[in-house]
């Protein structure tokens, strides 16, 4: 290998949003995640709803109400 091309691969802490944290190895020293297996529904058998970010309301903000779009999007006649 050549010196002085490859990160620094050290020690990690992974922190999540639930106040789960472990260790691994990566080239920053810190990381923030915010699911993680300790909370993640797969892994806990848990059914939970997981809205990251808000995506359903900035959807909902951006295009409104489903009926509008509908109504919007109408089919084009052919002038054939």
């Amino acid at each position: 290998m050549k010196k002085d091309v490859h990160p620094d691969y050290q020690v990690c802490t992974v922190t999540c949003a639930c106040g789960s944290t472990f260790q691994t190895r990566s080239t920053k020293k810190e990381i923030r995640v915010e699911i993680c297996s300790q909370c993640h529904p797969f892994f806990t058998g848990t059914q939970k709803f997981i809205d990251s970010a808000g995506r359903i309301e900035k959807f909902k903000k951006k295009y409104g109400d489903i009926k509008n779009i509908k109504s919007i999007a109408k089919p084009k006649k052919s002038s054939r």
